[in-house]
């Protein structure tokens, strides 16, 4: 069974960070799937919205109550992740920061990860390179090359939403593979078919 995280920093409800993370999640689920026939995929879901008052008490105490703990428990059980945050001025919420500088140093290494943001126009878009990718990088999880923005227009006319949902595609695609090809995925060892005892014995007259 293959389990993937979604972490959301949206701060309404409900939010297009949340839409766009749902949307995201059944991509990689599709892709994954296809990937590996008869498999199953456990998507668990993380609102970081409600943990909010926990995360900042972390910060300020670094200790974790239940709520966070969990969250916390689920980034670092999870074969994959797919992390979504608004954009105010141009950078990552502050609730998403906050929850990724509150998550153990080595919870993400080698992990897959999925980076999309929201936005109210396309200028913020580049905040997932210049943002969220440096974030990542130093916690050593493995990015996969498409991020998805999503403007508020992007919900908006039907070519525009056809765009998107051809970027969610791509990155659900994305990260299937990045699954498939994860140090973090068990490989099966080929174990050499025991000796037998009589064998064994037998070079003892030798």
């Amino acid at each position: 069974m293959t389990t993937i995280a979604v972490v959301t920093a949206g701060l309404s409800e409900p939010s297009s960070t949340r839409l766009l993370a749902d949307r995201l999640a059944a991509s990689a689920v599709a892709a994954v799937s296809a990937d590996q026939p008869g498999g199953t995929v456990d998507v668990r879901h993380v609102e970081l919205r409600p943990i909010a008052h926990e995360i900042i008490d972390a910060m300020l105490t670094g200790f974790a109550a239940s709520g966070l703990a969990a969250a916390q428990r689920t980034v670092l059980e999870a074969d994959a992740l797919v992390f979504v945050t608004p954009v105010f001025t141009a950078g990552v919420s502050g609730l998403a920061k906050s929850f990724l500088d509150v998550l153990d140093k080595d919870a993400m290494t080698d992990v897959p990860v999925l980076l999309a943001a929201t936005g109210g126009t396309a200028r913020h878009s580049l905040a997932i390179d210049h943002a969220l990718r440096p974030v990542f990088a130093y916690l050593r999880a493995a990015v996969v090359p498409t991020g998805v923005f999503a403007a508020t227009d992007d919900w908006g006319s039907e070519a525009d939403a056809a765009a998107l949902d051809a970027r969610i595609r791509r990155a659900g695609v994305d990260l299937a593979w990045a699954i498939r090809a994860s140090r973090r995925t068990p490989q099966q060892e080929t174990l050499a078919a025991p000796t037998d005892f009589a064998s064994l014995l037998g070079g003892l007259g030798h």
